[in-house]
């Protein structure tokens, strides 16, 4: 049976992340315990934007992995919640759902709200805790200390999840190796089975990248960043953890299935604005806009921004690509059964010179990242598109 997932976009959040760049509001007004109990108006319009959105999933669709991520979905209020959860229930056949992700951050979950979300058939957390350092957070701009995190983890064990996933982020102007091992050993001490470590990127129109233009900050450096990327995957493989995609590290086989149909060229759909889709061979965006999502969606149009159809050559690229951020790579024969092409045919010259300079190892019926290029694949990844 095929596996389809469906990724919901909640996008506000209590404040926004100096780095951050997915779509979403910052939402505060007034103190952060009482806006978390109260509905705003443009989360009214949003609900029933999404309300219209979701009632328009194909005929059929049977998702096997739903993802809410944001934003913040756990800054909902409670009425907001329940209200998500009638909807998708009402409007999705949930039948088929064997894995139901929640993205949420410490400062946002109340034991309220993390037994809605398991009653609601939610049965993976992923929590954004970035770092545990008072300093770090502050530089990030994150709304919670490193003993929200417990709490938090505390909480939702309480609320019967066993299967948490723990977000840290390295490479942070000000931090230091001694402060990232002991980011990773907290991790640890939670007990969660499955961690995302990404290194910090400075991306166009956040404000982390106007203070780096400002000469205000600086990127650490390339040669530190790679030796803390080397610590926590040392660190984390040590502590029973199989390293199994670029950024993601997972022990008792606890991976994340929403994000393996991502990387494996699979079907999903996504709903909210800038929600992207890859359904029956066509690929869209919603609009980056809530106002824009929600006034097309009143007039009875579909709020795309974006669409486009990948065929022949440039989607088995894209495939190559993205079955190489899995550490195990690409098995020659079954990509050849799925795409038409084999890799090596593909990648040509690009290929055999990535592997000369030991940036990608071909075994013969295999291909992948070497240690070398696991660090730099971005720069892999763009010679073979």
């Amino acid at each position: 049976m095929s596996e389809y997932g469906l990724y919901v976009h909640i996008p506000f959040c209590v404040r926004k992340c100096v780095y951050c760049d997915f779509y979403s509001i910052e939402t505060v007004k007034g103190p952060i315990p009482s806006r978390l109990q109260t509905p705003l108006p443009d989360h009214v319009a949003f609900m029933d934007a999404l309300q219209v959105e979701i009632g328009q999933l194909p005929e059929g669709f049977r998702p096997t992995t739903i993802f809410l991520g944001g934003g913040t979905p756990t800054e909902l209020s409670m009425g907001d919640l329940q209200r998500l959860f009638d909807l998708l229930h009402d409007q999705v056949d949930l039948g088929g759902v064997q894995e139901w992700t929640c993205e949420s951050n410490p400062g946002t979950l109340t034991r309220e709200k993390a037994q809605l979300l398991r009653d609601g058939g939610v049965n993976r957390i992923s929590m954004g805790a970035q770092s545990f350092q008072p300093s770090l957070l502050e530089f990030l701009g994150r709304i919670h200390g490193a003993d929200d995190v417990y709490a938090g983890v505390e909480i939702l064990r309480k609320a019967g999840f066993d299967d948490i996933n723990i977000d840290l982020i390295y490479g942070v102007p000000g931090g230091s190796s001694a402060m990232l091992q002991d980011d990773v050993a907290r991790a640890l001490d939670l007990e969660t089975d499955h961690l995302s470590c990404y290194c910090l990127t400075f991306e166009e129109g956040t404000p982390l990248q106007a203070m780096k233009a400002r000469g205000y900050v600086r990127e650490v450096d390339g040669e530190e960043e790679r030796a803390q990327y080397q610590l926590i995957r040392d660190r984390l493989q040590s502590a029973g953890f199989h390293h199994y995609e670029i950024s993601n590290f997972a022990r008792r086989k606890r991976v994340c299935r929403h994000n393996l149909l991502y990387w494996g060229g699979g079907d999903y759909i996504g709903c909210g604005p800038s929600a992207h889709s890859h359904w029956a061979g066509r690929r869209y965006a919603n609009v980056r806009s809530i106002r824009r999502y929600c006034a097309a969606l009143e007039k009875g149009e579909a709020p795309i921004d974006f669409e486009e159809t990948l065929t022949g050559e440039a989607k088995a690229r894209e495939l190559l690509v993205m079955h190489l951020r899995l550490l195990d790579g690409v098995d020659r024969h079954a990509f050849q059964q799925l795409s038409g092409y084999d890799y090596r045919e593909l990648g040509g010259e690009a290929l055999v010179q990535l592997c000369a300079i030991g940036m990608l190892m071909d075994s013969g019926d295999r291909l992948r990242l070497t240690e070398e290029g696991l660090f730099v694949s971005n720069r892999v990844f763009a010679e073979l598109l």
